[in-house]
């Protein structure tokens, strides 16, 4: 984009309808964004939750079969022999 050089330069920014932005302009732009970040965090917060248990269950069970095959694996038998 080429600035026209007939058009003088502006100090500070201004909206798409000429107007100056405002202190208000920007604070209600930043609250509006951090409604939709808190929107997007509370939807993943409760995915996070919901992969969580399935791994925590998913580690429970392998534990189990793990030691339920080591049981069944030969024990070692100690003898106490008494003199």
């Amino acid at each position: 984009m080429t600035a026209d050089p007939m058009t003088p330069p502006t100090r500070g920014a201004t909206t798409a309808r000429g107007d100056k932005i405002t202190r208000d302009d920007i604070e209600s732009k930043l609250r509006e964004i951090q409604g939709e970040v808190d929107e997007t965090a509370e939807s993943a917060k409760g995915m996070a939750v919901a992969v969580g248990a399935a791994i925590a269950v998913g580690v429970v069970v392998v534990v189990f079969l793990l030691g339920k095959r080591r049981g069944k694996r030969g024990t070692t038998i100690v003898e106490v022999r008494r003199f």
